[in-house]
């Protein structure tokens, strides 16, 4: 379901909420956002509850219901802590690695800390990969368009650049191309694309 809503260009939270909820309207969006970003983090029923400020109850409902309607989200999720156990780390699809040698720990805490790591890391690694990589082939592209704009800053899974005045439309066209283009990474195909906005203003605050 969330690969097709990617792939159609749709609002994922909203997709998310229409699905768990039955609404996609503000209020169910935002709760279904904090549960897709939540989840990855390993969010507790007490840590939904407090950020949605709803009861532990409903929250642990909202939460079971999530897996009930993505059962392969979860599935991913064990197997990423189940291959953490054996290997002692964590890996990014880019092969960044995290060592994790407390994911046996009899500590509780540390051993719950590990877990939400290994589950999290190959996600959020994959990310910053993704935007360093992006990073280095927007720079090379810009040096041999001879350009004169230039990376200020990486936010995120923002880049912000200075533009010279008259280059914006090639600068735009180079920025997307290499931010949305995987072709030198060993990732090569993902299951859904990656999709860049651009806008231009005075300043960042502006936009």
């Amino acid at each position: 379901s969330m690969i097709k809503a990617f792939r159609a260009g749709r609002d994922i939270h909203a997709e998310t909420a229409k699905i768990i909820f039955g609404s996609s309207d503000k209020e169910f969006r935002s709760r279904a956002k904090a549960i897709n970003f939540g989840i990855i983090y390993g969010i507790s029923a007490f840590g939904l509850s407090q950020q949605l400020k709803i009861s532990r109850k409903e929250a642990a409902e909202f939460i079971e219901s999530y897996f009930s309607k993505f059962p392969k989200i979860k599935t991913f999720m064990e197997s990423l802590i189940e291959n953490a156990r054996k290997a002692k780390c964590t890996e990014s699809l880019m092969g960044r690695r995290r060592p994790l040698p407390d994911i046996d720990s009899k500590n509780p805490t540390l051993r719950m800390f590990a877990e939400r790591v290994a589950v999290n890391a190959p996600v959020q690694g994959t990310a910053a990969d993704i935007m360093k990589s992006a990073m280095v082939r927007v720079d090379r592209e810009l040096q041999a368009h001879k350009c004169e704009s230039r990376i200020l800053l990486q936010v995120h899974d923002e880049l912000v650049l200075e533009v010279k005045k008259g280059e914006e439309e090639e600068v735009k066209r180079l920025v997307v191309e290499q931010m949305e283009s995987l072709k030198e990474t060993p990732l090569k195909e993902l299951s859904v694309p990656l999709v860049v906005d651009s806008s231009f203003g005075k300043s960042w605050a502006d936009l």
